[in-house]
């Protein structure tokens, strides 16, 4: 038995609720035979992708009305999965990733609370330039540049599992990377607009940074 706590809620979207088991807190920590650190993952790193941040809030909002008809959906650094539970609830072809071993965990559960389909899951490293994953024609993702190192690692793999034709959303909660990135997706060919959501308070708390898009037809 997992020797963490955790609590239930219900994220309320215009056209449907999803529920959610996550982390009681982000004090919360489990990692008896080390998989998480072998992973590189410390202890004070561990619980992040179990907590509901609002950056993850806003994305799964934006995707309540994407257009999802015939795309291949990939979710990066998903944690706990809330905008790929809601575009399962549309019935999208969606994937979540993450490096947290917990993360298929929680996903493949928070799944069968809101009695859908078991999403597609990988646990992957940005840096792997063999993980199997293929194309996809929306890349989405909140709060993934976290560390600076992430910029180049991030960009070049969107690049790699970017369709020809591509929309890549992100969530940036006000962090100071997120200028050098869109920097770098210029240079590998993709447009890049950005913007505020329509309000700032979230059930998950306060938000203040912005929505990132960038797309690409080649």
């Amino acid at each position: 038995m997992p020797n963490y706590r955790v609590r239930y809620q219900t994220i309320e979207f215009d056209q449907t609720d999803i529920h959610i088991r996550s982390l009681r807190s982000n004090q919360e920590f489990s990692d008896p035979f080390g998989e998480a650190e072998s992973f590189g993952i410390s202890s004070a790193q561990w619980s992040l992708f179990g907590v509901l941040w609002p950056s993850s809030e806003v994305l799964a909002r934006e995707m309540e009305n994407e257009n999802i008809t015939n795309k291949r959906v990939l979710e990066v650094g998903c944690g706990l999965g809330l905008a790929s539970l809601l575009l399962n609830s549309r019935h999208a072809d969606v994937t979540a990733t993450d490096m947290h071993p917990q993360a298929a965990v929680f996903l493949a559960e928070n799944a069968r609370l809101n009695e859908d389909a078991r999403i597609p899951f990988l646990r992957i490293d940005w840096q792997s330039s063999d993980d199997g994953l293929g194309t996809f024609d929306l890349i989405i993702g909140s709060d993934i540049l976290y560390e600076r190192e992430h910029i180049e690692l991030l960009s070049e793999f969107i690049n790699r599992h970017a369709a020809e034709h591509c929309e890549i959303v992100l969530v940036d909660p006000g962090r100071n990377n997120h200028a050098t990135f869109s920097k770098k997706m210029i240079l590998l060919g993709f447009t890049h607009q950005q913007y505020k959501p329509s309000r700032t308070e979230f059930s998950t708390g306060h938000f203040a940074g912005q929505i990132l898009r960038y797309s690409r037809s080649r």
